[in-house]
């Protein structure tokens, strides 16, 4: 290509890609960290050497031009993949510093993520961690989230997602109401007891289980009980309470069922369509992913890979 005093123009290209996002020479000189002039400069000398006008100047505003639109499109993503291979090179030789964003399911968050995090942050101590639990599930690029937990049977497909485990609901009871009130034989005996379910706006209240030996043979079961809530932690605290047989997910069941605080019930039949059946650490799509993230990602799999078994 031409050249400036024996120098390629790349530094020139770069001002004016960067001068088309920014829309004045103001803003792009405070973007690159020179002076108006420079900018104006680099312009000037960037469309003698390729002798056609890139840029339409107004007392008020800078346009591209037609061509300098098409230049900048043409070469803009050279320049984007030249940023992304430094910051990737720059990342594989330093520490992980930064901050990682994240969303997660409020139980779940409290119960298996947070307790995760001090060895995370031990390993890394230059990255710090802003964790959001909640139960609405948030658009992460309108919300700057850099990975979200999810708890559910399928992600958007606008996503990059691993497969964290396989989860599932188990219907659980304490002692003492089992003690009081008998144990449930069949799914049908649940609609003689006091039924703890998650509340879901808008829902006939009812639990459906299919037969772990037959699958085809499959059961709905009406709901009646003194407590619904949309927190699974909630629920368990009720179960505990002994106030009646509660679905949960396994990552809430999971401490108590190890301790004899609560045990399950009809264990021959299993839950569908309460929960979802898989947790997944989903990220926005984007061609380059920072050391951090990266590194969450892999802890965050290996810690919660193996499931949440109670046994």
């Amino acid at each position: 290509m031409d050249k400036l005093n024996g120098e390629p123009l790349w530094s020139h290209i770069f001002t004016l890609i960067v001068l088309g996002e920014m829309g004045s020479y103001t803003a792009a000189a405070t973007r690159l960290g020179v002076t108006k002039s420079a900018v104006s400069q680099r312009i000037a000398e960037l469309e003698r050497a390729v002798k056609i006008e890139l840029v339409q100047r107004t007392t008020r505003s800078v346009r591209l031009t037609a061509e300098g639109m098409r230049f900048i499109e043409a070469n803009k993503a050279y320049y984007e993949g030249i940023d992304r291979n430094f910051q990737e090179l720059c990342d594989s030789i330093r520490e992980p510093r930064g901050i990682v964003k994240v969303s997660a399911p409020v139980a779940l968050g409290r119960q298996q993520i947070v307790p995760r995090l001090a060895a995370f942050l031990q390993q890394f101590p230059d990255v710090r961690i802003e964790l959001e639990l909640s139960d609405q599930l948030v658009s992460l690029a309108k919300e700057g989230f850099d990975l979200a937990i999810r708890h559910s049977n399928s992600v958007p497909d606008t996503h990059v997602a691993w497969t964290l485990c396989e989860t599932r609901a188990v219907l659980v009871a304490s002692k003492a109401y089992l003690k009081r009130r008998g144990t449930p034989a069949t799914p049908q005996e649940l609609a003689e007891h006091e039924c703890l379910h998650y509340l879901r706006r808008g829902q006939v209240p009812m639990w459906s289980f299919a037969h772990r030996g037959r699958s085809d043979q499959q059961v709905s079961v009406p709901l009646r009980g003194p407590m619904a809530t949309n927190n699974s932690e909630a629920l368990r605290e009720c179960a505990l309470a002994g106030l009646g047989i509660t679905l949960l997910p396994d990552f809430s069941a999971q401490q108590d069922l190890r301790s004899g605080k609560l045990v399950t019930v009809l264990s021959d039949w299993t839950s569908v369509g309460t929960f979802g059946d898989r947790l997944y650490v989903i990220r926005p799509y984007s061609p380059y992913i920072s050391r951090p993230v990266r590194e969450f990602i892999d802890y965050i799999r290996a810690a919660l890979g193996g499931g949440f078994s109670s046994q």
